[in-house]
């Protein structure tokens, strides 16, 4: 099943619809040769230096120590794409360098993203920028369209020796029948709704697939501080929190 990618400097009304219909959306080039050029080299140099047994999947939340990827996740174009589907009160509320390395990439269990998350209302969404060549080969997500609007699904735990993830969705329950690639070429994006089931598997090819999720939501979303999350950092990237819901580290 094809995808036909949106222009993300002519975004209209009927794109946002169908989005919140299917639940995702795929969109063409929004980062310059120059900066993908700088991206990518960043990247490289962060895989030179990954501490031994650090598994590339796993740089969570590196926008809080690495200037590079925070000004990566306020690229302004991308902010613009973002502010048509949540508003002009944009949070970043996380971000995850995911990068399966040739032939050793593992896979992400089926799984809603939004299960993970204590917030309330639901309203975020998720930016996947391709900082390689995503494909079938190179394990590109998968989306089972539409799956958004069945809410939160009981998940199970997975085997990490294998998964990037430790929790997912019980074999079975997804019908892989419907399954869509988000297949990407370096510097074009997608956009996924929080209750949309997604995966993602090996990368058994010579091809990187390094890919870097941005997490945004409106400042109208409140983050419930508790457990994990009670000293987590979030950062106010574009317009104003009227309604004072969220503390911010560049408040």
């Amino acid at each position: 099943m094809q995808t036909t990618k949106i222009d993300p400097a002519h975004i209209n009304q009927a794109d946002v619809d169908e989005y919140r219909r299917k639940g995702y959306a795929l969109f063409g080039q929004v980062l310059s040769d120059q900066e993908l050029t700088e991206a990518r080299a960043h990247v490289d140099y962060l895989m030179a230096n990954l501490p031994e047994g650090e598994w590339p999947e796993r740089m969570n939340s590196i926008h809080v120590h690495d200037e590079f990827m925070y000004k990566l996740c306020t690229t302004p174009k991308l902010l613009d794409a973002v502010e048509k589907f949540i508003g002009p009160n944009i949070v970043l509320f996380s971000s995850h360098l995911l990068v399966k390395a040739e032939k050793e990439g593992h896979l992400v269990p089926w799984h809603q993203d939004g299960i993970f998350w204590p917030m309330e209302p639901m309203e975020i969404l998720t930016v996947w920028l391709a900082l390689d060549n995503a494909s079938c080969d190179n394990g590109c997500m998968k989306f089972i369209p539409g799956t958004h609007t069945k809410g939160p699904i009981d998940h199970e735990d997975k085997d990490t020796e294998v998964s990037v993830l430790h929790l997912g969705l019980p074999d079975g329950i997804v019908d892989e029948s419907k399954s869509v690639d988000c297949a990407l070429q370096m510097g074009e994006f997608s956009l996924h709704d929080p209750y949309l089931i997604h995966g993602s598997n090996p990368n058994r090819s010579h091809q990187r697939r390094a890919g870097y999720t941005m997490r945004m939501m409106p400042a109208s979303t409140k983050l419930h501080r508790t457990g994990y999350y009670e000293n987590h950092k979030m950062y106010l990237v574009r317009g104003e929190d009227r309604a004072g819901n969220n503390s911010y580290e560049n408040a």
